[in-house]
């Protein structure tokens, strides 16, 4: 590994610890400046010389958020360090969400001294923990405290690899400031790190890859429900092959972003955050049911069957068995299976796809075009119709969609066209989560749009993550519908109060946020954002989308606040209902 200084010069533990991180290729440290890492704070910058780069970020979540993002569009780990146990606390949210994704990051965590005779008076000791992972061990795939410079390079390593192997998630080294302080009295060990990455998954079983083949061969009707797969090109042709050779329906999640194009005949239904009645009829009349990494399969069996036996043959595919915990219930209901792969989903798809001989492809036709917007209010669909129109024939990547949204307000031809949500549904992520994927597709020169549409209190909650946007010139359009209310509840409180008989003109009391409205564009523009004020007519949205198209082509980061109707139903709460 390379270092910063000559030999002769005096070198801390932090520098290896540094050297180590570029060595792993993270390329980025999302961070929030604390004395408990002011060690490596210093090596990052003075001895690796910002490789991995810092992204200075103003609230630990949105660093967390950022990392989450950046995962979502590479599907490798990024960097993100949190300051002693504050800082862990303040991230919580993001790695939960990120667990819930199944999305590889390495967090960095710091603690005062361990050795009580070495603690600062108050800070050291109002920052220090006893067993700090503690705080997040239920919904990390592995955590360490390392109690040495040796065990912490060693940790590093190990980290890295366990965050970016299937199924992928948050990994948590916590590094003692004694550790990172201390002078190097001896050689840093040879960590082998080429021979220490992520493992390659097995191979799935060929007997049981037979008998899947038979199944779906002799199948009169096969539904595939694509879950969390992957945004390689490659897979999404195969799935589209696999579909075609058996003449398969298909059903699809907004909450997991494109996995199947929208246009595509085989599609069942709208893609949502819960299967619709089409989607739901299609289910209850296959004769088998393919489940490829499903977000809570056993939820929507039950929700289509209820409590009665299942009557389709299934075959499941997915490594969700490796991330089982019992404080976390992400997983969902149990699921009955037939056939279960303990597979990735993708690699179930190659193997059925060899064994039956990819089909020419069918051309795809075009995405049906919007519908004009003339009137006002907007409703979220209309807001949705007048950026298809502006964007045009434009790539584009919805980084991040409204609840009220579905693959019908937002189709897709491409594997980055929708990235879905954050995993945990945790309200505030969208922000940090825009930035990072943002700054993916721009270090990959990808000629997509990155778009982010979010609600006005998952903004507020956390709007200062597009700073750290502004201040690394990643170029992000984000639009803002603005109903000046956590309005999903509003539809949950006025479903109590007619159960209840009670007044449903109360539904809005402490969801709603006005007296005073809040200026969103104020508060973009505080950040260094180019913003246009509350857009309250299509003709204004359609100008400041035009222009804001130009800001984002030049790198910068634009942001619409489009007012929107109130009195619509988000399509997440009405399929609760």
């Amino acid at each position: 590994m390379h270092h910063g200084f000559e030999d002769n010069m005096t070198r801390w533990g932090s520098d290896a610890i540094a050297e180590t991180l570029q060595a792993l290729g993270l390329n980025y440290i999302a961070i929030n400046p604390g004395a408990s890492y002011r060690g490596l704070h210093d090596s990052l910058v003075n001895v690796t010389h910002d490789d991995p780069r810092l992204l200075l970020c103003v609230h630990e979540e949105s660093a967390v958020a950022i990392a989450h993002g950046y995962a979502k569009v590479t599907g490798r780990a990024m960097g993100v360090a949190l300051h002693a146990n504050v800082g862990l606390m303040h991230g919580t949210m993001g790695i939960y969400n990120a667990w819930c994704d199944r999305v590889p990051m390495v967090v960095l965590g710091a603690t005062g001294p361990v050795d009580a005779s070495r603690r600062r008076a108050w800070i050291d000791w109002i920052h220090t923990s006893q067993d700090q992972g503690a705080l997040i061990r239920d919904f990390v795939k592995w955590d360490d405290q390392p109690g040495g410079l040796s065990a912490t390079l060693h940790a590093l390593v190990e980290a890295t690899a366990r965050a970016n192997t299937a199924p992928c998630g948050p990994t948590y080294v916590n590094i003692d400031t004694s550790i990172q302080e201390a002078k190097l009295e001896s050689p840093v060990p040879d960590l082998d790190i080429a021979r220490r990455g992520a493992p390659l998954p097995g191979a799935p079983a060929p007997a049981l890859v037979r008998e899947a083949l038979q199944l779906l061969t002799e199948a009169r009707h096969v539904v595939f429900l694509m879950g969390r797969l992957s945004r390689s090109e490659a897979d999404w042709q195969r799935r589209i092959a696999l579909v075609e050779r058996l003449g398969a329906a298909v059903v699809t999640d907004f909450k997991t972003g494109a996995s199947f194009p929208s246009v595509h005949r085989a599609n069942v239904g709208r893609a949502g955050y819960f299967p619709d009645a089409k989607a739901k009829a299609a289910i209850a009349d296959a004769d088998v049911i393919v489940n490829l990494d499903w977000v809570d399969f056993g939820g929507t069996l039950r929700a289509v069957f209820g409590d009665k036996p299942v009557p389709a043959k299934i075959i499941s595919a997915t490594l969700d068995q490796h991330n089982g915990r019992g404080w976390v219930k992400d997983g969902g209901a149990p699921a009955p299976a037939d056939i279960s792969f303990l597979n990735a989903p993708d690699q179930i798809v190659a193997a059925l796809n060899e064994a039956l001989g990819n089909p020419s492809l069918a051309p795809l036709p075009a995405c049906p075009e919007p519908a004009r917007v003339t009137e006002e209010p907007m409703t979220p669909q209309d807001i949705a119709a007048l950026l298809r129109e502006g964007i045009g024939k434009r790539p584009s990547c919805l980084i991040r969609a409204p609840l009220s949204w579905t693959g019908e307000d937002w189709p897709v031809d491409h594997p980055l066209g929708a990235l879905g949500y954050d995993g945990g549904g945790g309200i505030g992520s969208g922000p940090g989560m825009a930035v990072g994927a943002a700054l993916a597709l721009r270090d990959a020169e990808s000629p997509l749009l990155p778009l982010a549409v979010l609600g006005d209190g998952d903004f507020l909650m956390s709007a200062s993550a597009l700073w750290t946007a502004v201040n690394q010139q990643v170029p992000l359009l984000i639009v803002i519908i603005n109903n000046r209310s956590f309005y999903n509840d509003e539809v949950h409180q006025e479903a109590i109060a007619k159960a209840r008989g009670r007044p449903v003109e109360n539904k809005r009391v402490g969801i709603v946020m006005d007296e005073p409205d809040i200026d969103i564009s104020a508060i973009a523009q505080g950040f260094g954002v180019t913003s246009y004020g509350l857009l309250r007519t299509p003709t204004m949205v359609r100008s400041a989308l035009a222009d804001a198209l130009g800001v984002v082509g030049n790198g910068g980061v634009a942001l619409l606040e489009v007012e929107a109707a109130k009195g619509y139903a988000p399509s997440m709460v009405q399929s609760m209902r």
